[in-house]
């Protein structure tokens, strides 16, 4: 039986000791600064649990604001966005599963979390963005819908946006 998971904003119930990605970075920023961004307002952390009540972390992903210069946004996106400097869009930072979770569908459950977060938010986004940190989340996020721009950078439209 597939456990449930729950998505909420990272709180001192969960367990960031345990968790695990075998990604060192991604590790080390959940277990040592996700808690500071949030306090001082750079990142919003969410986490996955499996709805047991233990506090074991599943997998996390982070959510900030950002701009992307319209000269750099894919011409094929850019045609039907006003003449402004820069477009608004929610950054995806970071997002891993702990390795115990992983190849239940919890990434692509997790980047849609992301998306449909990002969607009922007030302050509207044109697209999410996100560098990929190797060609496996290059991958990822090409599988998902995401376009390339720049180097390893990604963004997906929200403006209908449906995940692949």
């Amino acid at each position: 039986m597939t456990p449930a998971f729950s998505v909420e904003p990272l709180g001192a119930a969960h367990d960031r000791k345990r968790f695990n990605s075998d990604v060192a970075a991604l590790d080390h920023y959940f277990r040592d600064q996700a808690g500071q961004d949030m306090r001082r307002r750079v990142a919003a952390c969410y986490v996955a649990s499996e709805t047991e009540g233990s506090g074991r972390v599943a997998g996390f992903y982070t959510l900030s604001a950002a701009g992307v210069p319209l000269a750099e946004i894919p011409p094929e996106l850019a045609r039907r966005l006003p003449r402004y400097g820069a477009v608004p869009v929610a950054r995806l930072g970071r997002l891993a599963v702990d390795e115990a979770y992983r190849g239940r569908g919890l990434g692509g459950a997790l980047l849609w979390d992301a998306v449909q977060r990002a969607l009922r938010s007030e302050v509207m986004v044109f697209a999410m963005t996100v560098e990929a940190k190797d060609d496996g989340a290059e991958a990822f996020y090409r599988h998902h819908g995401f376009l390339p721009f720049g180097d390893r950078r990604l963004i997906l439209p929200l403006t209908g946006a449906g995940l692949r």
